[in-house]
């Protein structure tokens, strides 16, 4: 028998799930729509503000990680804490914890993704800049476009390191980010 994810180093796990890009599916949507009915299940209407569909799997139309990133958003006054634990009983691994920010995923085994890759980003209110910069791409095609051959270029280098691959492509969303913020103002306030 194999190593345990848990068990396993970062290049290990890197080796195991490399950067991979795959066309645009129409299962996203679907697999998104499944996360948040099972999600919506498990937490009280007071727990979740918003729940939203992020990511380049969000975008629809360009190349993306076959994973499904959602963002759950949660009041101030909540337990972030109890929040992540409720989706870790329902299959969730916590990835990373940071002040007011849980990540964790879902779809990741000793021998590799499942058929459903999901990572669940779990925030404060109003801490949602994913937002704007997946809007902004709906939105602007030819940003879209520019966004998917980075992604193209980068998967190349970067297929065996998840951080450089993200660490790369950050100036750029940085970029449309504020371009989106300046054009959108308040509206996921």
């Amino acid at each position: 028998m194999g190593k345990a994810l848990a068990e396993m180093t970062l290049e290990e796990l890197w080796e195991r799930f490399p950067v991979s890009l795959v066309p645009p599916n129409e299962k996203w949507k679907k697999y998104y729509l499944e996360m948040e009915s099972n999600l919506q299940d498990i937490l009280a209407d007071d727990q979740m503000v918003r729940i939203s569909h992020i990511g380049s799997t969000a975008i629809g139309r360009i190349w993306a990680k076959d994973i499904v990133d959602i963002l759950l958003e949660i009041d101030t006054n909540e337990d972030i804490e109890k929040v992540a634990e409720m989706a870790e009983k329902i299959g969730f691994i916590r990835m990373s914890s940071d002040v007011g920010r849980i990540s964790l995923n879902k779809g990741y085994t000793p021998d590799g993704f499942a058929d459903k890759v999901y990572h669940l980003h779990i925030r404060f209110m109003g801490d949602h800049p994913e937002l704007y910069f997946r809007d902004y791409l709906k939105e602007h095609q030819e940003v879209a476009r520019a966004y998917e051959t980075l992604k193209q270029k980068l998967q190349k280098k970067y297929e065996h390191d998840r951080d450089g691959y993200t660490n790369a492509k950050t100036a750029f969303v940085k970029k449309w980010t504020l371009e989106a913020r300046k054009l959108y103002g308040d509206r996921y306030e």
